[in-house]
């Protein structure tokens, strides 16, 4: 996601309904302004330390940029651990994500103003003769139209703006004629047949090729779209018409604009998810500002700004009333359902949602867009990066981070609207986490699990597009960039249009459909420059006054919580207690529990049950404590049912050149060395022979104190891991047999045991998939001696990879989100567990049986009290989490599952459509479950 690069001011007022062109002028002088307003009072970086961490992005970038050209053009995207180009059909699918994939160079038009914005104007030109040279837009493959939209037809106006102004400059493109333009026309008329629908809605996907529908083309039998990508076209279908004084584009997009606003829940003023593009109904009713709703928002505001309509402004204050009376709960940004949008859809946040304060900032409302960024930002002291996904204490839900920018963005705007050096210091921060973690001999990789410190084969072009822009600009001066910045707005993938495009081939009639559809009370708009004084109340400190309270917020299970625990510390009383600290030997705990209602019942099986009345609660606050004390035992159940109990392991090569840079993700085995609770182990590698390693080695000489690599297949993990420890070896890796396997497309698991007793297995033992494998494979091909750390969790790396032993940080298990009931009354059994035989790695089962996992949750309403005026709430849970396992060992016994292996796949139960209006409830919280970005 992106902001508009001027935005509106914060210090001029303006006219009502002033066209933008008038707000644009005074942008700069607003943001200086307010700029002014902090910096008395802080204490900034030098000039001297901005230009050097500006030239470390520049390094950065060129590194990236560098190894795409080298290795990966014309491929769309780089692979940066395999060194080569991700081309469609070539790599196994890895579903939807490869939509963005047309077989366009896609890095390399993403990427075009970046390189005029980092001053790469000799590299810009050329640039666009490699893409006016090779790029075929005419290709048979199946795309998203979406991703297209942005990042291709995006990244060529995004090309030609710049072209045009270089030109105007008289140094370089003279040559330049409006081939961009051209090529980007030609893009536009094939994305057009996607809107053939009868709501003005596109289909979701396109073949460049064939377009919609005919049999060869692949596509045009879908049926849904998410919000975002019905929503998030205007600025660039606008400014392909104004360009070329082609209105067909912009009519199209605004069709689908006035389609999404008429369908929008009228009495919370929300939309949801997912839409049907015939019919118009959501088909996921859950409401937010994240992962498929987001750019819809920026859009409306961004729409107002390119092109001077009112009715975009209206539409968006009027959503945005609504997001900030329901969604936000400072500093969270909460799903909700749009037709009950008092009820939370789930309990865990999206990272894309980190762009949401830089549109605060477009909007002026700077409060909660500081104390958003500032958890955003503590979320990514704890784990280097944010997540995909978090829960509401901070835990992480989805743990990938594809090296999204959207957080970088927000920091950005931040820094322009307030002047505050500590954004700088943020950025700073970003920078060495990119090189520390993610860097890697060929580029950047993406983290497959920001616990383990593991990557993924993966660059996007998104990454070059928007990362290195914003965080080139967060530390430039004006006079560093070669163009006035605020003559441009950023669309969502950071391209820049110039705002001179609003008084440019108007010919598109400006009907005001808003007041068609609502009562709109112009008292809850802003007309005009938000005031600096009302922004920065004459307090230099104003900022960090808001971000002081949330700077261990992290470290907090529950952000709501906090001004009660605060209050009942200084009322002298205890914080109420908590699910994860609950004992069930503990006297005083069960005396706790009796006061919030909370009875405790030993059952037959050896389970425990807990059961909440809130009539016998102490007092209301009590009760209140109960209740959430239930929900919490909710959401343990629910975790150990779903989230992993052995989290993947690391195999990190640490040798010349790779120097740690480089990590595979692993799978564990049930026996052997744990590595999670001993020392990790380092050593060179060595092959054994025979390769399987089911019999006795015949290079024994060769595998004594290595780390032996076996292949898969002919025998049992545990006989091969008995064999190379025989000769000696230090440690075992296991490549998969089945050639082309990746961690990417396939569900990791753990390594069973051969049945008999395994005691005897001492060494560390891990799996890698064919791909990764491969890796370590063509290392040692290429560099002879390749050393490896076996570990839970990749270590800090830096190029002399210091051999000092580093504190190992505690992994952070999964929260998964509560699975709340729609009834009054909900069971929840404690039962002591033993440490499994098989987990579920990066799953999220809806429903398990017995030979599904030995520590299945059920989570099972029970009947309905027959009091209405008691709350009667009671929680069953057949499995605990890690702390909840020890502390019951008393109560309870665990029988294990003899199932020797399973793998750690999704399981997904479908979900019966309820279409009455009285059963919404019961839909919002299945929903829940299926929810996925």
């Amino acid at each position: 996601m992106s902001e508009a690069g001027g935005g509106r001011g914060f210090g001029y007022s303006v006219p009502q309904r002033a066209p933008w062109s008038l707000v644009a002028a005074t942008a700069a002088l607003c943001l200086v302004s307010a700029t002014s307003v902090w910096t008395a009072g802080a204490s900034p970086m030098s000039r001297e330390e901005k230009q050097k961490l500006g030239n470390q992005v520049l390094e950065m970038f060129d590194h990236a940029y560098g190894n795409y050209m080298e290795h990966a053009y014309p491929a769309d995207e780089l692979m940066p651990l395999t060194c080569r180009g991700r081309v469609r059909g070539q790599e196994p699918s890895r579903g939807d994500v490869d939509d963005a994939l047309g077989k366009f160079s896609l890095t390399l038009i993403d990427s075009l103003d970046t390189l005029v914005v980092l001053n790469k104007t000799k590299e810009f030109e050329d640039a666009v003769r490699k893409v006016l040279r090779d790029v075929n837009l005419d290709n048979d493959v199946v795309v998203s139209v979406f991703e297209t939209n942005i990042r291709v037809l995006g990244g060529l106006l995004g090309g030609h703006s710049l072209a045009i102004m270089l030109k105007e400059k008289g140094e370089y493109m003279q040559w330049y004629n409006d081939e961009l333009l051209q090529m980007a026309k030609q893009l536009g008329y094939k994305l057009l047949p996607a809107f053939n629908t009868t709501s003005g809605l596109p289909y979701p996907r396109i073949n460049l090729k064939f377009g919609i529908r005919k049999p060869e083309a692949r596509t045009g039998t879908e049926t849904d779209t998410c919000t975002a990508c019905a929503g998030t076209l205007i600025l660039e279908f606008a400014a392909l018409s104004r360009f070329t004084g082609a209105t067909i584009f912009e009519e199209y997009a605004r069709k689908a604009l006035d389609f999404l606003w008429e369908k929008r829940q009228r009495s919370s003023n929300l939309v949801g998810v997912t839409i049907n593009i015939h019919t118009g109904d959501w088909v996921r009713k859950d409401s937010g500002v994240g992962a498929g709703i987001d750019s819809y928002y920026e859009y409306l505001l961004k729409a107002y700004v390119l092109l001077g309509d009112d009715s975009f402004l209206e539409r968006f204050n009027t959503h945005y009333d609504a997001i900030m009376r329901y969604i936000s709960q400072p500093p969270l940004l909460l799903d909700v359902h749009i037709h009950k949008p008092m009820l939370n859809a789930r309990t865990w946040m999206d990272a894309l949602l980190a762009f949401f304060p830089g549109l605060q900032v477009l909007k002026g409302d700077i409060r909660p867009a500081i104390e958003t960024h500032e958890m955003l930002y503590q979320v990514i002291k704890k784990h280097n990066f944010l997540p995909e996904a978090f829960t509401t204490d901070f835990r992480v839900h989805w743990a990938q981070h594809p090296l999204r920018p959207e957080f970088a963005e927000s920091t950005y705007f931040l820094y322009k609207a307030t002047g505050d050096p500590y954004y700088l210091e943020v950025g700073k921060t970003l920078i060495e986490n990119l090189n520390k973690y993610a860097r890697v001999p060929c580029g950047f990789a993406a983290m497959k699990d920001v616990r383990t410190g593991s990557h993924e084969d993966r660059m996007d072009s998104f990454f070059l597009a928007e990362m290195f822009k914003y965080l080139y600009l967060l530390f430039a001066d004006k006079e560093d960039i070669i163009f006035d910045i605020e003559d441009y707005i950023f669309t969502t993938e950071a391209h820049l249009l110039p705002l001179w495009l609003s008084t440019t081939n108007q010919r598109i009639s400006k009907k005001n459909t808003t007041s068609e559809y609502t009562e709109l009370d112009d008292s809850n708009f802003d007309w005009t420059c938000p005031n600096t004084q009302i922004l920065f109340p004459n307090d230099p400190l104003y900022a960090q006054s808001i971000r002081e309270p949330l700077k261990n917020v992290v470290d907090k299970s529950c952000p709501r919580g906090i001004i009660r625990v605060e209050e009942s510390f200084r009322s002298g009383a205890k914080p109420p207690l908590r699910a994860r600290d609950f004992m069930a030997t503990n006297p005083e705990h069960l005396e706790i529990l009796k006061k919030m209602g909370v009875s405790l019942i030993h059952l037959k099986d050896g389970r425990v049950q807990l059961v909440q009345h809130a009539i016998q609660a102490a007092s209301s606050i009590d009760a209140e404590d109960g209740l959430r004390f239930m929900q919490e035992m909710i959401e343990l159940s629910s975790q150990q049912q779903k989230e992993q109990q052995l989290p993947p392991r690391a195999v990190q090569i640490v040798s010349h050149p790779f120097f740690g840079r480089v990590v595979l993700t692993a799978g564990p085995a049930q026996f052997g060395l744990d590595l999670s609770k001993h020392k990790e182990t380092r050593g060179f590698v060595a092959s054994s022979k025979p390769y399987n390693g089911c019999s006795e080695l015949t290079n024994p000489e060769a595998v004594m104190g290595k780390i032996a690599l076996i292949q898969r297949g002919q025998c049992m993990f545990a006989e091969k891991a008995r064999n190379i420890q025989n000769a000696g070896a230090i440690g075992g890796i296991v490549i998969d047999d089945n050639e082309g396997s990746s961690s990417d497309t396939a569900p990791l698991f753990q390594m069973a045991g051969d049945g008999k007793d395994t005691d005897d297995i001492t060494i560390p033992m891990l799996f890698l998939f064919s791909k990764e494998g491969s890796i370590i494979l063509d290392a040692i091909r290429e560099y002879e001696e390749v050393e490896v750390l076996l570990s839970d969790k990749a270590k800090d790396r830096d190029p002399e990879m210091e051999n000092e032993e580093q504190p190992s940080s505690e992994n952070d298990s999964q929260n998964q989100s509560a699975e709340q009931i729609a009834s009054s009354s909900q069971e929840v059994d404690l039962v002591d567990q033993e440490s499994p035989e098989e987990s579920s790695l990066n799953s999220h089962p809806e429903s398990l049986s017995p030979a599904d996992t030995d520590n299945a949750a059920s989570i099972s309403p029970s009947e309905q009290n027959s009091n209405p005026t008691e709350n009667h709430e009671t929680t069953s849970l057949d499995g605990e989490c890690t702390d909840l396992d020890n502390q019951l060992k008393e109560q309870s016994e665990t029988e294990e599952d003899s199932n020797p292996n399973v793998s750690w796949g999704k399981k997904v139960q479908p979900i019966d459509s309820i279409l009455a209006d009285w059963n919404e409830d019961i839909e919002a919280f299945e929903m829940m479950e299926k929810d996925e970005l």
